[in-house]
């Protein structure tokens, strides 16, 4: 009874933490999508993002509780591989990811074609397959490695399979989206080393790792340009280091207290996707010191529950999945915030449950809803609790 409890604790904390992270994000997604030059009008309710996220929150909310109430051990492989959904769901993911290439199928905004378009009745709503493949690559990998616990040391017969699967689905969204790349392959290889692959296969793709990041750069100016700005924001105030400049503005005008909620002036106009990648500038703006404090320290928690939930857990299927969760939404965050806080160099990886995106959003929340199951099992028996 006593573990139950505890069990049900870390859960409902993770849960609080995370649909407050979500209630934040939407407060501010709102503020943030104000526009003086356009005029509220509700017959075009999805074509306004503050609203969108009106309708994404409680969705998001529902579908953490659906998927809370699975049970994760439905997708281990017992017998074969081709009773498992993970596998299925990664070739979904890649067909998409192949599909959205395709300029007569695929959506580009902002100059990077990374969207489908799906038309549901009126309305039209973009999915970002990137996402989708992200999530099925953690799943997918924490059941190979639980599958394959005692033969991961083999470097032919299942740590080169496995980086094939990954350098697959990273090729194909590097072409559009360096930094989730970047994100999928760095999450998928600590997986890897969690579940125990030795570090020296690892070290062996380096050489190839420093090849294709070099290749991605050059393929790309705008990339360059965004670390040589980095590098002398100064020479490029007005150009690649306009963004970053402007989110430093929004951050120290908020000062300790911030200007008030719905105060801020930089989302105006001033500073681009305040919306999604830095709406933490705004929080910032808005809410001062205080408010950002708060933010970071709800992923905190978020964190620290989620190692309690890997510790806990009675299964290696489950402790690698909800590690892979944790690491995804934890290196996701500190990214974020180390981009508008102009300590990375600038890109676009959302801040997880506040940046506006449903796809983000609901896939998100659906991945802490198998964290909030493996967080309501019974943990390890400790060696004075075990039976005699």
């Amino acid at each position: 009874m006593v573990t139950e409890t505890k069990n049900s604790s870390v859960a409902d904390g993770i849960a609080m933490v995370v649909v407050l992270l979500m209630a934040i994000g939407t407060v501010f997604v709102f503020s943030a999508s104000a526009n003086l030059t356009q005029e509220l009008d509700l017959r075009h309710f999805y074509n306004f993002p503050g609203l969108r996220q009106i309708l994404f929150f409680p969705l998001a909310v529902a579908i953490m509780y659906i998927v809370s109430c699975l049970n994760y051990r439905r997708l281990a492989v017992a017998d074969s591989w081709f009773k498992s959904l993970p596998p299925y769901l990664l070739v979904f993911s890649t067909a998409l990811l192949i599909l959205v290439l395709f300029p007569q199928v695929g959506i580009e905004i902002n100059n990077a074609r990374r969207w489908l378009r799906i038309p549901v009745g009126p309305i039209y709503i973009s999915f970002q397959p990137s996402e989708l493949a992200k999530w099925s690559l953690i799943v997918f990998l924490a059941v190979f490695c639980d599958k394959y616990s005692t033969e991961l040391t083999l470097y032919r017969k299942r740590f080169i399979p496995a980086c094939l699967i990954i350098g697959l689905i990273v090729g194909l969204v590097i072409t559009e989206d360096f930094g989730t790349a970047a994100l999928i392959a760095l999450l998928s290889f600590l997986i890897l080393i969690v579940a125990g692959v030795k570090l020296w296969h690892i070290a062996t793709l380096l050489p190839f790792g420093v090849v294709a990041f070099a290749a991605a750069l050059l393929r790309s100016p705008g990339r360059l340009q965004r670390i040589t700005a980095f590098l002398n924001p100064d020479g490029h105030a007005s150009s690649a280091a306009y963004q970053a400049n402007q989110s430093l503005i929004a951050l120290g005008s908020g000062g300790l207290w911030g200007k008030g909620l719905g105060e801020g002036i930089c989302k105006y106009g001033h500073l681009p996707e305040d919306t999604t990648d830095f709406v933490f500038s705004i929080v910032g703006e808005e809410l001062g010191f205080i408010g950002t404090a708060t933010v970071i320290l709800l992923f905190i928690i978020f964190v620290w529950l989620g190692i309690l939930v890997v510790m806990r857990c009675r299964d290696r299927f489950g402790q690698l999945l909800a590690g892979g969760i944790v690491m995804a939404i934890a290196i996701q965050a500190a990214i974020n915030i180390g981009v508008v806080t102009v300590v990375l160099p600038t890109k676009g990886i959302p801040l997880p449950f506040v940046s506006a995106g449903g796809t983000s959003m609901l896939l998100s929340s659906a991945a802490v809803g198998l964290l909030l199951n493996i967080a309501k099992q019974s943990p390890k028996l400790t060696p004075q609790e075990k039976p005699q």
